[in-house]
């Protein structure tokens, strides 16, 4: 069981929880080398069955949190008939958890057009070769299938797939969580009252 030795305090906090986040988010990208990026999205269907899984970070400003996928994958389905998320980052070196939670649009044809000109080219491929969240019959398929768009892609750019491309979580609730000794824990919340105007608590470990 770790040892916890930090603390937080709500002297400690920005009033705004974008500039918290960004704090603890360059303090674990400068201590935890390993895909601080990487957050639990979990998602739920209009019947309430919830499904989770990490995907990686990619931007976020004052509008939220933006990560990209497959708009045929169970996420994108169960986020266009519901759609909301929650966001966990779990950063262990530093004894940190956050949480943000909110509704979830679309980013534009331009964010996602950019960011996919930014990934390497056997994940440009990839994007064409997987039907994500399909069911296959086997490996072999799902290879033959990125060799051939290898070739047909073989002396032009990879164009981004039209099933393929961003959303962004907009908070409307933040978690920082510190982790302490005896499970005595600092969690503070930020709830969004009216547009920018955020109230923040502390809640029982």
């Amino acid at each position: 069981m770790a040892e916890y030795t930090g603390q937080l305090l709500e002297n400690d906090l920005d009033p705004n929880p974008f500039t918290q986040f960004g704090k603890w988010f360059d303090e674990a990208q400068q201590r935890q080398p390993d895909l601080p990026e990487a957050m639990t999205v979990a998602t739920a269907s209009t019947e309430g069955c919830v499904s989770a899984r990490v995907c990686l970070l990619k931007g976020y400003d004052a509008r939220g949190f933006v990560f990209f996928t497959n708009y045929s994958s169970r996420k994108a389905a169960q986020l266009h008939d519901n759609p909301r998320a929650a966001l966990c980052w779990w950063w262990p070196v530093l004894g940190r958890q956050v949480r943000v939670e909110g509704a979830v649009v679309r980013t534009t044809e331009e964010e996602s057009e950019a960011y996919f000109a930014t990934r390497p080219r056997g994940s440009q491929l990839g994007a064409w070769a997987s039907d994500q969240s399909k069911t296959i019959v086997g490996r072999g398929d799902l290879d033959e299938r990125f060799k051939q768009l290898e070739a047909t892609y073989r002396d032009r750019d990879v164009p981004r797939p039209p099933h393929w491309g961003g959303y962004r979580v907009i908070p409307v609730m933040f978690e920082f969580w510190q982790g302490r000794a005896d499970r005595l824990h600092d969690r503070f919340t930020y709830r969004l009252r009216e547009a920018k105007d955020w109230v923040i608590e502390r809640v029982a470990p």
